[in-house]
């Protein structure tokens, strides 16, 4: 159904920094930089975009948007959320753990990215 998300950011190189970190823990490559000074991860068939906003004004988060981030495991994802905490993101709710939901039981941890942004991971618990 989608083809990518693109992010906005005020700061290309410390965003570098923070999702190269990320990527790493769940398999993927460090971002590829195009002509524009974009940066372009892909791992398992989807792409994350970094960007400065194309009309110059300041990058924001959206408020109540989430890019969820599919993890093979629960420690997965708390190594992802620790990498993000250490290269500048701020843990935030509920500390990493499973949550009862209508999609059944989730393993989720949350973050926001030095810009703002809301991330989630999250790994589907066996039934």
């Amino acid at each position: 159904m989608f083809s990518h998300v693109m992010i906005g950011s005020n700061d290309i190189t410390r965003s570098k920094a923070f999702y190269d970190a990320l990527f790493a823990v769940i398999g993927g490559e460090p971002a590829v930089q195009d002509a524009r000074g974009r940066l372009i991860y892909v791992h398992n068939g989807g792409r994350l975009l970094v960007t400065k906003p194309i009309d110059g004004e300041v990058g924001t988060h959206a408020n109540g948007g989430t890019i969820g981030f599919t993890m093979a495991s629960p420690e997965q994802a708390d190594a992802w959320h620790k990498a993000g905490v250490a290269n500048g993101g701020t843990a935030i709710e509920d500390p990493p753990g499973v949550r009862q939901g209508a999609a059944g039981s989730l393993y989720l941890a949350y973050l926001r990215d030095p810009d703002g942004n809301k991330l989630c991971a999250l790994h589907r618990m066996p039934a």
